[in-house]
C-alpha cells in the first residue's frame, strides 16, 4: 500500500441515487474507493426515524443495568442457535476472553425439524431470546434490523454497480429466509474482566457481506487497513453508521474487497460503551462464487487472506458456524460436541 490511511471517509447515503432511481455515479465511485482503500466507512443520512438510534442505545443501556440473575435467563449456552444473553468474559476472540457482554439475535423462526449431517449450520435457524418483561428491547432490536436490512440492501447494491455488475447481483443468495444477526453489546471498563486486559474484543474480520454499526460517543473501535502496520480510530460521529466489508465479499471479489482487520479497546475503569453492530447476511445455505471484475478492479485484487486460524469458506453457514464454534466453546460444547471433537482431532 503506498499511502497510509489515517482517518475514516464519511459518505451521505441519502445521495446515492439521482432523481430517476439510478445510481448516482459519484456517491458509487466514493463508495468504491472507501470499500477497496479503507475497509472502513461511516454513512450520514440513512433512513432512521428521529431519535432512534440514541432511543435503541439507551435500552440497550437499561437491560444490562439489570441484575445478572435477570439477564441469566437468557443464557446463550441455552441455544444452538447462539443466540441470548452471553455472560461477562465468556466470548472468546484470538483465545481470549473479550470485556463484553451482549444479547445476540436473528431472524426469529422455527428451528428446522431435519437438518443434513452435512449441513449443521442449518441449525443456525431457530428463536431468539428477549426479556418477556423488558418487551421494548425486542420491539426496537427488531425495528432496528428492518432499518439495517433496507441499508445493507442499498449499500451491497451500490457495491455491486461499482464493481461492474447488476445492483441486483447479489439479491439471489439474500432471497427467502436471510439469516442477518444483531448484537446489542454492553462493553464493560478495563479490569472487570482480569483476563481479558484491556480487550473489549480482539482482533477479527466478519462473516457476512455488510457489518453496519451503531455506537455510541465513548470510543475505542480500531481499524487496521489491508496492508498497514498501524492501528487507526473510528471516531464516535453523532447521527452516522459505521460500514465495514465481510469475509464473503472477500471471497466473490477475491480481494479486491477485504473484510478489514479491527478491534475494541474496552474503555477506562468504570465507564460503560454500548453499542448495535448487524451484519446484512444471505441464506445460510448461500454459496458465494467469485464474480468476474471488469479488468481494471482485477488487477487491484488482492487475494483471499491466507490465515491458518482463520479460514474463508465460500458457504456462507459453515463460515459463520466456524465462527460461531470458536467464539463461544461453552455454548458448542453441549450443541456441537462431535464438531469440536472433530475440529480437536483434525
Amino acid at each position: 500500500m503506498n499511502n497510509v490511511v489515517t482517518e475514516i471517509p464519511v459518505l451521505d447515503i441519502s445521495t446515492s441515487r439521482n432523481a430517476d432511481g439510478t445510481f448516482n455515479p459519484e456517491f458509487v465511485a466514493a463508495l468504491l474507493d472507501a470499500a477497496h482503500r479503507v475497509g472502513f466507512f461511516q454513512i450520514v443520512g440513512y433512513a432512521s426515524r428521529a431519535n432512534q438510534d440514541q432511543e435503541l442505545l439507551d435500552t440497550v443501556a437499561e437491560f444490562f443495568a439489570k441484575p445478572v440473575e435477570e439477564k441469566i435467563g437468557l443464557d446463550n449456552r441455552n441455544s444452538a442457535q447462539f443466540r441470548g444473553y452471553t455472560r461477562l468474559g465468556t466470548e472468546i476472540t484470538r483465545g481470549r476472553a473479550d470485556s463484553r457482554e451482549q444479547i445476540d439475535y436473528g431472524p426469529d423462526r422455527e428451528p428446522l425439524a431435519v437438518v443434513p449431517a452435512d449441513k449443521p449450520y442449518l441449525n443456525l435457524q431457530g428463536r431468539n431470546q428477549f426479556p418477556e418483561d423488558f418487551p421494548q428491547l425486542r420491539e426496537r432490536a427488531m425495528e432496528w434490523a428492518e432499518l439495517m436490512n433496507r441499508t445493507g440492501h442499498e449499500l451491497l447494491s451500490a457495491i455491486s454497480v461499482g464493481l461492474g455488475l447488476g445492483e441486483d447481483y447479489f439479491d439471489e443468495p439474500f432471497s427467502g429466509t436471510p439469516a442477518w444477526m444483531g448484537k446489542l453489546v454492553h462493553y464493560v471498563g478495563g479490569g472487570i474482566v482480569p483476563e481479558a486486559g484491556n480487550q473489549g474484543v480482539g482482533l477479527h474480520a466478519d462473516y457476512g457481506f455488510v457489518t453496519l454499526l451503531l455506537q455510541d460517543q465513548v470510543g475505542g473501535l480500531q481499524v487496521q487497513p489491508y496492508g498497514q502496520d498501524s492501528w487507526i480510530e473510528v471516531p464516535p460521529t453523532p447521527g452516522a453508521l459505521v460500514v465495514n466489508l465481510g469475509e464473503m465479499l472477500e471471497v466473490a471479489t477475491d480481494g479486491y474487497l477485504m473484510a478489514t482487520i479491527h478491534r475494541v479497546i474496552a474503555p477506562p475503569p468504570n465507564v460503560d460503551r454500548y453499542s448495535v453492530p448487524f451484519f446484512y447476511s444471505p441464506r445460510l445455505d448461500a454459496v458465494i462464487d467469485k464474480v468476474e471484475l471488469p479488468a481494471e478492479l482485477a488487477a487491484d485484487a488482492r487475494g483471499v487472506s491466507d490465515d491458518p486460524h482463520n479460514p474463508m469458506l465460500a458457504s456462507y453457514g459453515a463460515n459463520v458456524l466456524k465462527g460461531w464454534l470458536r467464539a463461544h466453546p461453552q455454548t458448542a460444547a453441549i450443541h456441537y460436541p462431535q464438531l469440536i471433537q472433530k475440529r480437536a482431532t483434525a
